[in-house]
């Protein structure tokens, strides 16, 4: 689909909270609750990952494009040290999540939120 159309972007609707907030809380929650970090960060990160995915898709939203992918990497990150797949640290989960959450955004403030701003909507 990829419209890039501002009124398609998901991030100004009440469904925002659920699919953003909510997952942000979550991953809060998880950096102070270290017993059930994975079992919060796992479902948090996938559904973030998905929404922004579909985002990117319904509006070209820019920042979508590299956020997804991360997010659902990160799901995968937490998931695979939780079951002790991987030597990995939630550390460095959690510094590439706000490394790459930030620096998703750096494009957005250089070209515009949206791959194709000029569409009409």
């Amino acid at each position: 689909m990829n419209e890039s159309c501002p009124n398609d972007d998901l991030v100004g609707k009440k469904l925002a909270w659920l699919v953003w907030g909510l997952p942000c809380g979550l991953l809060v929650i998880g950096i102070f609750w270290s017993q059930v970090r994975a079992w919060l960060w796992t479902p948090a990160l996938a559904v973030a990952g998905v929404a922004c995915l579909v985002n990117a898709n319904r509006c070209g939203r820019l920042h979508c494009y590299f956020t997804g992918p991360l997010y659902l990497l990160a799901a995968a990150a937490s998931l695979v040290l939780e079951l002790e797949i991987v030597p990995l640290r939630w550390s460095w989960i959690g510094i590439g999540l706000l490394g790459g959450t930030g620096l998703a955004f750096l494009p957005e403030r250089i070209r515009g939120k949206y791959v194709n701003p000029t569409r009409s909507c």
